[in-house]
């Protein structure tokens, strides 16, 4: 390998120890496949070039093979994994670029900085392809809101994602918040952004063109967030707190210049490439932009703008600060790029150039600190597959036969129990949360937070978009292929119940410790049951983010597959809500109930509980039922759709009545039919595959349904305003004043957080 001259240490930095390299992360054999990479001693840069770039969270060295396992492809998808974000054509020339990612560990020592540069980081994904942000999601979970310290951390995530979000001016138009015991030392926060673009203005982060000079911009570099991938790829533990320095600070102010100059300088067609400088920072956007041209590039750390004095080489590399991109420009356009950032007041400089020689070089004016060959920076990550087994206590808890729980006396009132389901903090209304973002900013948002999907039209069309993440970690912990495949079905349950048409997802893989073979099971199983769920619906992957080592001291979290599911809404005027619309109209069920209640909410919240087999999820009938639901929709028969999911049915129903504070209408429903089920299973169990439908064309519904092979069944009628909800079995009745259901669907977050023990305590 030529070099232009011989890579020597630093003067100034520590000497590369056992202790060293194990503090990098770097296992023996790692070291060792190092040193044969670069037939020397590495530098102390190089050290931490490698340690970031072969870290779980940059390499996905433990989830690499799995992912390759994914459906990624379809005839509209025009970018799939391995890019920022993933892009899918909706017609007329339009795309939509979109992606989920985490910032779980440093939102769990800093919840308003680390939930804030999450949202920041998800942005600059997707407008790096070219497209204009046009709605934010999230998926969060949490400990007990009975913990003064979950309480702190969900306060100062929800306002890290409001903040941020909202000073950039992008709505955040969904999401989902789940409480659990599992998440209550590792919170999970994941952001999903989406993006609109026209089709041929698509750019990619692909270096290429011999002499094209390499442009950083936007913030100038601190020392912020150093070492944050590596962070990001080891337990949390005791000594995380002190890590404080590892979590980046945002700047949403600067984000929303560097959001216009970026698609300004695509416009222009003076650059090449874009890329974020994300996890990692300089290190990994100029490392993957030269392997994905399979080109060389020089880098000069001198020439990087820096906010702080006496940065080293490795600090410049390593640092996680927040806004900055790194460009390829066309050569002799410089000038062009450095006129766009001034004039939204941001700095430009030219730090090095694609070159022809293959390696990897980073100079310190004419000292060069690092070097490595060609693209085997990225490519030669180490990938492992480790030993996997299923946990002896999963199998056991499995089981259990749940169905000989016995009931409490308490539940001999129906509407005990559902009062109960309703004010957990799990299903309960999240309006505490969302009215902290701004929702209908760019004022294209029809559908917000609480429904079943946002809806974001499409301005200049009659067309609009749906959009989700789902999962239920309950399920995938107690069996992970089936609880993985029905969070895929039931964010597209969600889409189609709004009108839209499921198209493609982004995954979000929160688990633990992969070393840990109980662990690495749950991953393998739960990509594969999320590939089984994706090819069935014809809803392929187009790229995510996997964040693993989610535990802590006391064990790791429920495995967390998130899915972010987009759709396509043919017609506005085709746009379905959640809630009851009209008086008298016909309540129809769509699916069938069964026995089972192993994982359900009604065993967690009730009987403290997490066991038995979570609920069987059919794959074909899933997708029968989002066929049948899009046609009669499209058909103008429903007039409101509303998915069946945590709480079972009397949840569902419920919700369909409360849901909307300003109409709030009740219903008679008769569920008698079904007189061989327990009533808890009837009214409680999680049966999938199952949507609430109100109409005043219930024959056509059923008929389309029908048609289609999906069970129909006529269960009741929408009541007046403010009527009661009343709910008939063979074993009970449960009838419910509307208001006693509001106060504990509504109130119970509010009346949680309200307590004056918030902050860290």
């Amino acid at each position: 390998m030529q070099r232009l001259h011989s890579v020597e240490p630093r003067p100034g930095d520590p000497a590369i120890t056992p202790a060293l390299i194990a503090e990098h992360g770097l296992t023996v054999d790692e070291f060792d496949k190092l040193l044969a990479m670069l037939g020397r001693e590495p530098t102390f840069t190089e050290l931490g070039i490698v340690s970031a770039l072969w870290s779980e969270h940059c390499s996905y060295k433990h989830s690499r093979p799995l992912l390759r396992t994914l459906p990624t492809d379809a005839p509209y998808v025009l970018q799939g994994p391995g890019e920022n974000a993933g892009v899918i054509s909706i017609g007329d020339g339009l795309a939509i670029a979109f992606k989920i990612e985490s910032h779980n560990h440093p939102s769990a020592v800093e919840p308003y900085q680390g939930a804030a540069t999450g949202v920041g980081g998800i942005l600059r994904d997707v407008f790096t392809m070219g497209a204009r942000p046009i709605a934010m999601l999230n998926s969060l979970r949490f400990g007990s809101l009975d913990s003064a310290r979950v309480r702190y951390l969900f306060a100062g995530v929800v306002k890290g994602i409001g903040d941020y979000g909202n000073c950039v001016g992008i709505p955040t138009v969904a999401g989902e918040v789940a409480f659990d015991p599992s998440y209550e030392g590792n919170p999970l926060v994941n952001a999903m952004c989406v993006g609109l673009l026209h089709e041929n203005e698509l750019i990619r982060a692909v270096a290429q063109g011999v002499g094209n000079p390499i442009i950083a911009v936007g913030a100038r570099t601190g020392r912020d967030g150093i070492n944050g991938a590596s962070f990001a790829s080891e337990d949390l533990s005791a000594e995380s707190e002190a890590k404080r320095p590892r979590v980046q600070v945002g700047d949403p102010f600067t984000e929303k210049l560097l959001l216009e100059a970026s698609l300004e300088l695509i416009r222009s067609g003076a650059i090449v490439a874009i890329q974020d400088m994300g996890a990692a920072g300089l290190t990994s956007s100029s490392a993957e932009m030269a392997a994905r041209g399979d080109v060389g590039v020089t880098i000069d750390v001198t020439k990087v703008p820096v906010r702080e004095e006496g940065m080293t080489p490795y600090e410049i590399l390593l640092s996680e600060s927040q806004e900055r991109m790194l460009v390829v420009a066309k050569q002799g356009r410089e000038n062009e790029v450095t006129a766009i950032l001034e004039k939204w007041d941001l700095t430009a400089a030219v730090i090095g150039e694609v070159i022809a020689e293959p390696v990897y070089r980073v100079t310190e004016g004419d000292r060069v600190v690092a070097e490595f060959p060609g693209i085997r920076l990225v490519t030669d990550c180490p990938v492992y597959t480790p030993e996997a087994y299923e946990s002896a206590e999963v199998v056991r808890l499995r089981a259990i036969d749940v169905s000989q729980v016995a009931e409490l006396p308490e539940e001999r009132d129906p509407l005990w129990t559902l009062k109960e389901l309703l004010s957990s903090p799990t299903i309960a209304a999240k309006t505490w949360v969302h009215r902290q973002y701004d929702t209908t900013v760019r004022t294209n948002t029809v559908i917000g937070p609480g429904g079943d999907a946002a809806v974001v039209r499409i301005r200049g069309t009659e067309r609009a978009l749906a959009m989700k993440t789902d999962c239920n970690g309950r399920y995938v912990y107690l069996d992970p292929r089936v609880g993985a495949q029905i969070a895929v079905c039931e964010a597209a349950r969600n889409v189609a119940c709004t009108g839209g048409r499921p198209m493609a997802i982004t995954n979000n893989l929160n688990f633990g410790n992969p070393k840990r073979p109980e662990v690495y099971f749950q991953l393998r199983e739960a990509v594969r049951g999320m590939g089984e769920a994706c090819r069935a619906l014809g809803t392929p992957v187009t790229g995510g983010n996997v964040s693993l080592y989610n535990e802590n001291p006391t064990g790791a979290v429920y495995p967390t597959p998130v899915v972010g599911m987009v759709g396509l809404i043919d017609s506005i005027a085709h746009i379905t809500r959640s809630h009851f619309q009209e008086e008298h109209d016909v309540i129809v069920l769509l699916g069938e109930p069964d026995r089972n209640i192993g994982g359900s909410e009604y065993l967690s919240r009730i009987h403290g509980m997490v066991a038995g087999p979570p609920p069987a999820c059919d794959l074909d009938g899933e997708r029968a039922l989002i066929d049948a639901l899009v046609e009669a929709i499209q058909g103008g028969v429903v007039r409101s759709a509303h998915d069946c999911s945590d709480g079972g049915l009397a949840v569902a129903l419920a919700e369909c009545c409360i849901m909307d504070r300003g109409a709030q209408r009740g219903a008679t429903v008769d569920l008698k039919h079904w007189r061989e089920l327990p009533a808890r299973a009837l009214l409680f169990g999680e049966a999938q595959g199952r949507v609430v439908i109100s109409t005043n064309m219930p024959d056509t519904v059923l008929s389309i349904a029908k048609n289609h092979g999906v069970p129909g069944r006529i269960i009741g009628q929408v009541g007046a305003l403010d009527a009661p909800l009343h709910i008939t079995t063979v074993a009970n009745e449960l009838s419910a004043p509307l208001a006693k259901l509001d106060e504990a669907y509504h109130e119970a977050i509010p009346r949680i957080m309200s307590r004056a023990a918030v902050v860290s305590p």
